[in-house]
C-alpha cells in the first residue's frame, strides 16, 4: 500500500535489478559518440536506490565515492549489507529527498542518477530534485533519468486511473499492495470482457494488458499503485531541468540514436528538418509511440570537434560480455531487424574475442587489415554495446585497484545466492559495474570457491538450495517434475558455465582473485599442520 506521507508503495520492497545505464563508463561512451565532453567522474550520487544493487555495484567496481538515499528502510538495510562487504567508498541513508538534499556535509557531484523516480513522486519532490541537481551537480556534470513517457503510456492513462482508484476504494488496506492490484487488475480484465468503447478505440491495450500478467507484481504494484503517477513529453521533461541549467545530452540507449534502425526514410528527412534538440526528441517519440526514456542530460555541453572525439574514443576500453560465436548479427529496432554486415562485425567480434579488455585503438589496428574502417569500427561498438554483448571497459589499472572490493562483494551475493537471494549480477572490475549471472550461476561461483571442481558439483550445491527453497527449474514456461530431471537440467547448466562463460574476462578476473582468497585461507591451515 502506498504510504500516507509519501503516496509511495512501502509494503512491497522493489525488485532486484540492475541498471547499466547508470554505470559512469556507459555514460562517457554515450556522451563521445554524441559529440559531447564527458565529465571526469569522481563524485556520483544515486536518489532513490531501491534495493541498492546498482550503487553497490557502481562503488564497488570503479574508483568512484558514491553517495545515495532511499525513502523505504527495509532495502537500505539490505543495500547497507552489500556496501559494508565490500568496502567500497559509497554511503547509504533511509531520508526522503526533502531530507537528503537539504544537507550541508554532501560534495558537490559530477554525475546524478534517477533511475524510476521522477514519474512516480509529486511536483513537491520534483521541486526539491531539481533544485538539488542545480546547487550539487558541478558546471560539466551529468544527469541520468529514466521516466514514463508520452505518447507511448497516452492509452493507459485512464487504465491506471481504474486500477489506482479501485485499490483506493475497494481495495483492503490490511491485505497489501500485491493484493490490491490483483483485485484491480481483475476488475480492468471484467471491463474489457464488457466491450467498452474505450477497449475498441484503443485496440493495442489488449496486448498491454495481458503482458501485465506476465510480470512482477512487486514491480506492477510500484508502477501503478502509488499515489503519482505522471508521464510526461521529453519536452516537458526539459523545462523541468532547464531550471537547473541541464540541456538534453541523448539517450542512454546507443541503439536509440541509430536513425535507420529506428525510422524510415521520410521520418529521417523530417527530423533532419528540425533544429531544436528537445522538439526532435518529441518528434521522434511520437514516431516510435515512445513509453519510456532513459536520458543523459549535461550543465554545460560542451562540444567536441572530429578530431578531439576521434582521439578520445580511441583510448577508450571496450570488452566482450559473451563468446563471439553466440553474438547474432542481427538487431532489433522500432523500424523492424536489420542484419548487421558480416564483413565488418566479423572481424570487430574477432579482434574482441579474447581474454582482455582491448582499446579502441587497438581494435582500430586489428580491424584496419579487414578492411573496417575507424567510423565503421565505431559505429559497429555502438551497436554491440546497445545488443549487450560488449561493454566499455576500464583500463587495467584502474580494474586492478577495484579488484580486491569486487571480490569481496562478490563473496557476499554468491554467499547470499545460497540462502535464497534474488540479485542476478556481480561486480566486474572490467566494466566498472554489474554483470548478469543468475543466482544458479552464482551457487557454482560459490561452490567453485569452496573447492569444488565439477561441474556436477556445482550442481548438487545449486539443487540443495533450490530444495530449500521449494523451487524448481524451469523448461519452456513448466516446471520440471522429478528431481532427475531438475539435476540433470542444472548439470547441463554448470557444463554450459564452465565452458562458456568462466572463459571470459569479465569472469576470469573474478575467478582469479576469488582462487588467491581461497590460497590464502589454506596456506595458514597448511603451517598449522
Amino acid at each position: 500500500m502506498a504510504s500516507p506521507e509519501t503516496g509511495y508503495v512501502t509494503d512491497q520492497e522493489y525488485t532486484h535489478g540492475y541498471y547499466a545505464e547508470l554505470n559512469p563508463l556507459r555514460l562517457r561512451l554515450a556522451l563521445l559518440n554524441g559529440g559531447l565532453k564527458p565529465p571526469v567522474i569522481e563524485h556520483a550520487c544515486e536518489l532513490g536506490f531501491g534495493q541498492g544493487v546498482s550503487v553497490n555495484l557502481h562503488a564497488a567496481a570503479s574508483p568512484v565515492a558514491w553517495q545515495g538515499t532511499d525513502f523505504n528502510a527495509a532495502q537500505v538495510v539490505r543495500a547497507g549489507e552489500m556496501a559494508a562487504a565490500s568496502g567500497a567508498d559509497v554511503h547509504l541513508a533511509d531520508e526522503d529527498f526533502a531530507t537528503f538534499c537539504a544537507r550541508d556535509d554532501l560534495p558537490m557531484f559530477d554525475y546524478i542518477a534517477l533511475h524510476g523516480i521522477w514519474s512516480w513522486v509529486g511536483d513537491a519532490n520534483r521541486r526539491t530534485l531539481v533544485d538539488f541537481i542545480r546547487r550539487r551537480l558541478n558546471p560539466g556534470g551529468a544527469v541520468y533519468v529514466s521516466y514514463n513517457t508520452l505518447p507511448g503510456w497516452a492509452a493507459m492513462l485512464p487504465v491506471r486511473e481504474l486500477i489506482r482508484a479501485h485499490a483506493d476504494v475497494l481495495g483492503a488496506p490490511a491485505v497489501g499492495s500485491a493484493a490490491q492490484w490483483d483485485e484491480a487488475f481483475a476488475f480492468v480484465e471484467r471491463l474489457w470482457q464488457s466491450d467498452p468503447a474505450f477497449a475498441r478505440a484503443h485496440p493495442q491495450l489488449q496486448q498491454a494488458l495481458a503482458q501485465l500478467k506476465t510480470q512482477d507484481r512487486r514491480y506492477l504494484a510500484h508502477e501503478f499503485l502509488n499515489r503519482d503517477w505522471t508521464p510526461m513529453s521529453v519536452t516537458q521533461m526539459g523545462d523541468w531541468l532547464g531550471d537547473a541549467r541541464l540541456s538534453l545530452a541523448g539517450s542512454a540507449q546507443p541503439l536509440d540514436d541509430i536513425a535507420a534502425l529506428q525510422l524510415s526514410s521520410s521520418q529521417q528527412a523530417l527530423l533532419e528538418e528540425i533544429g531544436h534538440p528537445l522538439l526532435q526528441a518529441a518528434t521522434r517519440d511520437v514516431m516510435v509511440n515512445q513509453r519510456f526514456r532513459r536520458d543523459y542530460w549535461l550543465k554545460g555541453a560542451r562540444r567536441l570537434n572530429a578530431l578531439e572525439v576521434a582521439a578520445h574514443l580511441r583510448r577508450e576500453h571496450v570488452v566482450l560480455l559473451q563468446p563471439a560465436a553466440d553474438v547474432t548479427l542481427e538487431v532489433k529496432g522500432a523500424h523492424g531487424s536489420a542484419a548487421l554486415q558480416p564483413q565488418i562485425y566479423q572481424p570487430v567480434l574477432a579482434a574482441l574475442d579474447g581474454q582482455r579488455s582491448r582499446t579502441i585503438a587497438e581494435l582500430e589496428a586489428e580491424v584496419h587489415k579487414a578492411g573496417v574502417t575507424f567510423n565503421q569500427l565505431r559505429e559497429a561498438l555502438r551497436v554491440l554495446v546497445g545488443k549487450g554483448a560488449v561493454a566499455p571497459a576500464q583500463a587495467p589499472e584502474v580494474a586492478d585497484r577495484v579488484r580486491p572490493q569486487c571480490a569481496r562483494l562478490n563473496e557476499h551475493l554468491c554467499s547470499q545466492a545460497a540462502l535464497g537471494s534474488e540479485v542476478g549480477y556481480l561486480a566486474s572490475p572490467v566494466t566498472g559495474g554489474g554483470v548478469s549471472v543468475a543466482p544458479v550461476e552464482q551457487c557454482f561461483l560459490d561452490a567453485r570457491r569452496t573447492g569444488l571442481t565439477q561441474p556436477e558439483a556445482w550442481a548438487e550445491v545449486a539443487w540443495r538450495v533450490l530444495i530449500a527453497q521449494g523451487q524448481r527449474l524451469m523448461r519452456d514456461g513448466q516446471p520440471l517434475a522429478t528431481e532427475t530431471e531438475n539435476r540433470n537440467a542444472l548439470i547441463e547448466q554448470a557444463r554450459r558455465f564452465m565452458d562458456n562463460r568462466l572463459p571470459l574476462p569479465i569472469m576470469t578476473v573474478y575467478m582469479r582473485w576469488m582462487s588467491r582468497l581461497v590460497m590464502e585461507w589454506i596456506k595458514p591451515l597448511k603451517r598449522c599442520r
